[in-house]
């Protein structure tokens, strides 16, 4: 009998210590996306101006990276704490694990270089070279353009400078591991022409990370075929809250929308010193109309045709659940 345990105790030990090693070589060799550009970004008026505008109303930096009120309608930020961090993403809402948004006023960024906070934005990669978890959506602004992504940093530099610090993000196991191998190399685009409509208006969409949030998941992975065509749960107040089709199917997307409803929709929500109270048994939302709402139309309108350009999903989508109680409802 001991003939026939010691080989089993060496495959044991074996599997054991590739296991060891491949654990170690995950956790101390990645990620590797290469170091930090070593660039200097000159803050000029028109890159700041346009840095704020991508910020705040198109990539919506400063609505992950700022506190909400919950209290009121979509949550409207706080306007004197742009970029000082604070929300929290854990187990209450279906996170594995505890993430809180980092400040990114020049209080934490201030020992960062562009390079670094490019690096940051576009690969995943924070300045000592552990990952970041894909809450932000780095693999879509990897493919935006290295001027938009300037303007971004050139703007961030100029923050009301606030001293907040929260703790490291906490991953359950074994995201905790797998987090090291997401960060990849940016592929920068170039922002086409705005007179190029449709492709104009895929770069805005990319940029937005519309397809994140609009597109079903599996543990992460969008689910093939069901792009933009929402669906994919939200955790809010205890409540299920589903994003919306944006496909251009007929009966349950928005392919019978003009272009001036679509316009007039995205900007319905333009005054957040009017946002409405909600109950925690109100329809809420994580949808960021108040920072969308200030897209200019050029924008607006180039999204709206690229999105007719997508293949229409009949996707019927259950907006927002409280406990038994269903209300299905369109874009909100």
């Amino acid at each position: 009998m001991k003939k026939i345990y010691k080989p089993i105790a060496y495959i044991i030990i074996t599997a054991f210590l590739i296991i060891i090693a491949t654990i170690s070589y995950i956790t101390l060799a990645l990620p590797d996306v290469g170091k930090p550009e070593n660039i200097k970004i000159a803050a000029t008026p028109q890159r700041i101006a346009r840095g704020k505008y991508l910020a705040i109303n198109v990539a919506a930096c400063l609505d992950c990276h700022s506190p909400h009120d919950q209290s009121k309608f979509a949550g409207p930020i706080d306007l004197t704490h742009l970029g000082a961090g604070g929300q929290k993403f854990d187990v209450s809402i279906g996170f594995p694990g505890e993430v809180i948004v980092p400040n990114i006023t020049p209080n934490n960024l201030k020992n960062w270089s562009d390079g670094e906070i490019f690096r940051a934005i576009t690969t995943g990669v924070k300045k000592d070279g552990s990952p970041i978890f894909p809450l932000m959506p780095w693999q879509y602004y990897a493919k935006m353009d290295r001027e938009d992504i300037y303007a971004i940093i050139a703007y961030l530099r100029t923050l009301k400078s606030v001293n907040t610090d929260y703790s490291k993000a906490k991953l359950n196991f074994p995201l905790n591991i797998l987090v090291h191998t997401m960060p990849e190399k940016a592929t920068l685009g170039v922002k086409p022409d705005t007179h190029d409509t449709i492709k104009y208006g895929e770069y805005v969409v990319q940029s937005a990370a519309c397809k994140d949030c609009h597109s079903r998941d599996d543990h992460g992975k969008l689910i093939e075929g069901f792009e933009f065509a929402g669906g994919k749960e939200y955790i809010i107040n205890g409540n299920t809250l589903r994003s919306a089709n944006i496909t251009p199917d007929e009966e349950t997307g928005i392919g019978k929308w003009t272009k001036s409803e679509f316009i007039a929709r995205m900007k319905l929500f333009n005054d957040p010193t009017k946002a409405t109270t909600v109950s925690k048994s109100d329809f809420q939302t994580i949808m960021p109309w108040w920072e969308y709402s200030g897209m200019n139309d050029t924008d607006l309108e180039a999204i709206y045709a690229y999105l007719k350009t997508i293949k229409p999903v009949k996707n019927k989508v259950v907006k927002f659940q409280v406990n038994k109680s269903i209300a299905v409802a369109g874009l909100k």
